[in-house]
């Protein structure tokens, strides 16, 4: 979108274009309130990285992740949403029904805010983890797979998006290690079966991964066998790292309740601790992390902001 036909005003600002923003600004929008969807990377969120979803309603066969949100963004943008490519640093309070959003390009203002900025992937922090992102270190195997085509491949991780990524890998390399270090995973056993029917898919329990080394590009991985001690090197060509995610909070403490981990707490109308602000999604205590668990949050953050707007 040109920017330049943005205005500064709204009723409503929604930080986030993942699934539960995305049903937040189509109810938002249809209800006639005056919308902005702020998403600083491609609209979608996260779930972009999903081949297949097979557990929405609605979509017998499955739909990928990105055909998904395509469609759920077409219909926001049906009912008048305007939408921005842009990062929030800041929200600040400027009145009973008054918000102020600074971001990379400018301040808007809006009568109710709905943050919906999902998670980013946490990182292991072993070194050579930085120094391979791009030559062998990846953290999306739907966007890199194909780059390892019969070659040698980890994953780091033992739930469900880690086996996802170990299945998809599988399609194209020779070889897949599960590395996780626990001595059992996180994955729901349907989830697990799958994995270990996979034949390309080996499973090193109990380790962690304590470097990553190579040239110009990952030539293998320092591990250590947290049970027995025992240190080995592993000869692979990449490594996908699927370890948990950390919540885009960080610009929103001081301001609304996050509870330990950084999430946003919320009540059952997804009202934060501030009066017009509300949370949706994978970035909200307690949320089950499930696409259309998200877009159900996007919905009753949406009615109770328009319920704030009207009586404001």
């Amino acid at each position: 979108m040109n920017q330049e036909t943005i205005k500064q005003t709204y009723d409503v600002i929604i930080i986030g274009g993942g699934p539960a923003g995305l049903s937040a600004a189509i109810y938002t929008s249809r209800d006639r309130l005056d919308t902005l969807l702020i998403e600083k990377n491609l609209t979608g969120g996260m779930i972009n990285e999903a081949e297949k979803v097979d557990n929405f309603p609605g979509f017998p066969e499955g739909i990928s992740g990105m055909d998904l949100t395509a469609k759920m963004f077409e219909q926001a943008k049906k009912y008048g949403l305007k939408d921005i490519s842009s990062e929030v640093s800041t929200i600040m309070v400027k009145g009973k029904s008054d918000f102020a959003v600074t971001t990379s390009d400018g301040e808007f203002t809006s009568r109710s805010v709905i943050i919906a900025g999902g998670s980013d992937k946490q990182k292991l922090d072993a070194p050579g983890e930085k120094q391979y992102i791009g030559r062998g270190v990846s953290y999306c195997a739907t966007c890199d797979a194909p780059f390892y085509n019969d070659k040698v491949v980890a994953v780091a991780g033992g739930g469900n998006s880690a086996l996802y990524e170990a299945m998809h890998l599988a399609k194209f390399a020779r070889k897949v290690y599960i590395i996780h270090r626990r001595d059992q995973l996180r994955a729901t056993p349907v989830v697990q079966e799958r994995a270990k029917a996979e034949p390309k898919i080996e499973f090193i329990m109990s380790t962690i991964i304590e470097a990553v080394e190579g040239g110009d590009f990952v030539e293998k991985l320092k591990l250590n066998n947290v049970a027995t001690g025992q240190r080995s090197d592993l000869p692979l060509d990449g490594v996908f790292i699927s370890i948990g995610l950390k919540p885009n909070t960080e610009y929103l403490k001081g301001l609304v309740a996050l509870d330990e981990n950084g999430m946003i707490t919320v009540n059952d109308k997804m009202e934060t601790s501030v009066p017009g602000i509300y949370a949706a999604g994978d970035i909200r205590h307690n949320s089950i992390r499930q696409t259309v668990a998200a877009a159900g949050d996007g919905a009753v953050a949406a009615v109770n902001a328009k319920r704030w707007v009207d009586e404001a």
